[in-house]
Formats: structure tokens, C-alpha cells, sequence
């Protein structure tokens, strides 16, 4: 039963994994296979969802290439080899006009200093058009890359990360917004009392500041964040502006929203300043026969040492050689100190045991959408779900995630975004040039502003 029509827009962005999210989507013939170090491919799938008036194009990264099972990671190119997130926005920035243009950046093995300067100059290449995730590394191979034998604690993580994103915040309001005259009259580039130091000193952080680059054109870049934990709510309510998230019901996604925008007014936020965006992963056919069938041919593709490989790096690296692949989830599970994903682990146990399934099962469902919710249907079916969804509040829109690319892409931006625009509920056209206007945000006050 939906509520009174929203009076706001659904929002979408894509979430570009190089050939795809599909873990055998490389093994697609149409898919783009060296597509991790193919510049044009990015710019192309940028330029398409720009075309379909998307929010967003968003990249995650990692500082290190995946560790794990050899043999099985060697089937499964993600995460491996792959451009630099900043960089590759920063290329596609001038190819583009509205499409906002957003990566991760961790917390735990950068410095706020450098997160600060690189996100303020792709939102000045950018025209006001970038955004950063907000992530805690989760992979041990990371440490590794930066001088540690071991990850920071759970909670320590998070206060770290906390700590970071106020550092980063004060340091994009290092310039005033008219700080720069460029008066050749005078001789006047900039006024003094215009330029701010932070002289932060923290816990974690010792950071004077200023910054040394003009303050960002929407004041500062978007702020993402996802995580579905206790600590990731609390990290999302107090600083995030989007939200992407894993859900599968839509009871589940309405008690997440509520709860995450209910803990916004002890920060002296509103609930309109955050878009709950969860992970879907669309499989569109002109008729529902056809979008089963190009699921269970890409479902086919999987390898069993790579839905193993998979399987056990959603459940914290538990390992799963020798287990009958028919079979059901060893109970040894149940007690395991998982290492990884909670939500990823908390997923995949619960789908173990409410369902049934066995291992063969659980690895082929975690594989079509890694963990995100699966459609699959015609055009229609998919806009019916994202509707209900929207129009119930348990989203302000949704992260795509095309099972291959850029078919996958194509089919969604031609086949369900005309059905979507049709019922009134996505725009036909870019309500601003940033990504904060496109998105419904207000632009930040500078704290030194008077």
C-alpha cells in the first residue's frame, strides 16, 4: 500500500565496477573485458548515465590488490588491477556537464590533508560536481601497504574516521568564499583576514591548515558514506549526505531509513539533507523470460573456486574448502569472529538459515549483486519495485549496479528510465549544474562566515 505521492524526485547513481558487478561478468561476451585500464569505456558509461539524468557515478577503490586464493582470484579480475578513483574522475570531469562525479577515499590510510586537497580540486575541475565515500578499510592487505601488521580496531576505526571527516571539513572552509579579489588595480589577489588556519589537534589528527586550494564551488563536496552498522549509523547521521546501503525487504529498508534519519537531530541535521541510496542490481529484459535468461547465463559463468572465494570474503574469510557445495552452511559459522563486512556476514548467515540454501546457492546469490538486492524482470516489473520502495519510504532512490558493462547499463538507461520518467518519478531534466542542487542539498556556511 504506498503513501501520499512523495513530492520529491527518486534519485539514482551507478556504482561502476570495471566490467561489471557481477563477479563473471569479464566472462561476458559483450562485456568490456579489458575495461580496468580502458579509459574510454569509463568516459563512455559516464556520458550514458549523464544522458539518462543521473545523480551520480560513483567508483569504490582500495589501496591494495586483493588477497586470498590464487587460483580462484585469477578467474575474478575485481579489485585487482584499476585506475586510480581521482584521477579517473578528474579525466572524465570535462567530458561531462552535470553527471556528479564521486570515490572513495579511506580514512584509515590517508591523511585528512591530501583527502581534503584532492576532492577540492575535482570539484573545481568539476564545476561542483564531486563527492567523497567515506570508508573504513576492511582489508587487511591495506595495513600491509602502509606500514602496519594489523588493521586499527572496529571502533577505533570509526573514531578515527570521525575525527578525519571534521578535519577535512574545516580544512575545505579554509578560504572564504571572496577571499580572492584578483585585483590588478590594487594589486590585491587575495585579503588577509580571508584566510583561515584550523590549528586542529585531536586524538588521532595534529593538522594547522589553511589549505591550499580555493574553497570548493558547493562550499564543500558531497559527503557519502556506507556502512549499516551501529557505528557506521552514528558516523552517517552526523556527517553523511548520502547514504548507500544493502537491503533486501522493504520493511528492512524502511526501519533503516527511519532510524538513520531519526538520529540526525541530535547534530542539528534535517532528515531532507541525507538520500538513503541502497545497492540494486537490475537485470532488464523486454520480457521477463528474457531477463531470467540473461541472469542464469551469467549466473553459469561462475566458477566454484571464485563463488568460494567470494562466499568466504563475505563471511570474514571464513574458510570453505572441502565443504560439500550442496550442502548447507557449517554450523562453525555461527561462532566465527568475522574480519570483514558485518552486514555482509549478518546477510549471508541469515540467508543460510531462513532459506535453506546451500553453499552452491548462497555464492550464486552473493554473486549476481554482491550483496545488494537482485531485479529481475522487464522494464516494468523493475520501476513497479523501485516505486514501492520510493514511494513508501524505504529510499530516496537507488545505487545502480549493472551486472555487466556496459550492456547491463544500456538496457536499464533505455528500457527503465523512460518507465520511471513516465510515472513522474525521476526528471527528465538536471534541476541544477552541482551535485549538491541535482541532489536536493543545501550549500555549507563556511564556521568563519559572519
Amino acid at each position: 500500500m504506498e503513501t501520499a505521492r512523495r513530492a520529491d524526485k527518486m534519485k539514482l547513481g551507478t556504482l561502476i565496477h570495471p566490467t561489471g558487478n557481477h563477479v563473471a561478468s569479464w566472462l561476458h561476451p559483450a562485456s568490456q573485458i579489458d575495461a580496468g585500464t580502458n579509459f574510454r569505456h569509463y568516459v563512455r558509461l559516464a556520458q550514458t548515465v549523464e544522458r539518462a539524468k543521473f545523480d551520480v557515478l560513483f567508483l569504490a577503490d582500495a589501496l591494495a590488490v586483493r588477497e586470498g586464493n590464487r587460483e580462484a582470484l585469477s578467474r575474478w579480475p575485481q579489485y585487482m588491477a584499476y585506475f586510480e578513483p581521482i584521477t579517473l574522475l578528474s579525466a572524465i570531469a570535462p567530458l561531462t556537464t552535470h553527471l556528479g562525479l564521486a570515490a572513495t577515499a579511506t580514512t584509515s590510510y590517508h591523511e585528512p590533508y591530501n583527502v581534503a586537497r584532492a576532492f577540492a580540486s575535482l570539484d573545481h575541475i568539476s564545476g561542483g560536481r564531486a563527492g567523497w565515500n567515506v570508508v573504513t578499510s576492511a582489508n587487511i592487505a591495506e595495513a600491509y601497504n602502509f606500514g602496519r601488521e594489523a588493521h586499527y580496531e572496529h571502533g577505533e576505526r570509526y573514531d578515527r574516521a570521525a575525527e578525519f571527516t571534521e578535519v577535512v571539513k574545516g580544512l575545505w572552509d579554509s578560504w572564504d568564499d571572496d577571499a580572492f579579489v584578483r585585483d590588478r588595480a590594487s594589486g590585491r589577489y587575495w585579503i588577509p583576514d580571508k584566510l583561515h588556519e584550523l590549528n586542529h589537534k585531536g586524538e588521532h589528527f595534529s593538522v594547522r591548515g589553511p589549505l591550499n586550494v580555493a574553497r570548493p564551488p558547493q562550499g564543500h563536496p558531497v559527503i557519502f558514506q556506507a556502512g549499516s552498522s551501529e557505528v557506521g549509523r552514528e558516523l552517517a547521521a552526523r556527517f553523511a549526505e548520502a547514504v548507500f546501503t544493502p537491503q533486501h525487504t522493504l520493511e528492512g529498508a524502511q526501519a533503516f531509513y527511519q532510524d538513520l534519519k531519526g538520529r540526525m537531530a541530535k547534530y542539528g541535521r534535517s532528515p531532507e539533507h541525507l538520500k538513503v541510496l541502497p545497492g540494486l542490481n537490475p537485470v532488464v529484459g523486454r520480457t521477463e523470460a528474457e531477463a531470467q535468461e540473461k541472469h542464469q547465463f551469467l549466473q553459469s559463468l561462475i566458477h566454484p573456486e571464485v563463488g568460494l572465494e567470494l562466499l568466504s570474503n563475505a563471511l570474514g574469510g571464513f574458510d570453505l574448502a572441502g565443504y560439500d557445495l550442496d550442502g548447507p552452511l557449517p554450523e562453525a559459522v555461527e561462532s566465527w569472529k568475522a574480519q570483514g563486512s558485518t552486514t555482509s556476514f549478518r546477510n549471508v548467515l541469515n540467508w543460510a538459515r531462513t532459506e535453506n540454501m546451500t553453499i552452491r546457492q548462497l555464492y550464486q546469490r552473493y554473486a549476481g549483486a554482491r550483496g545488494q538486492r537482485t531485479l529481475i524482470g522487464t522494464a516494468k516489473q523493475v520501476a513497479d519495485h523501485m516505486q514501492d520502495w520510493f514511494l513508501n519510504y524505504g529510499v530516496d532512490g537507488f545505487l545502480i549496479q549493472a551486472a555487466y558493462l556496459p550492456g547491463g547499463l544500456d538496457d536499464f538507461v533505455e528500457l527503465v528510465v523512460p518507465e520511471l520518467q513516465a510515472r513522474g518519478l525521476f526528471r527528465t531534466e538536471y534541476e541544477g549544474t552541482t551535485l549538491r542542487e541535482n541532489l536536493g542539498l543545501p550549500r555549507p556556511i563556511s564556521r568563519y562566515a559572519k
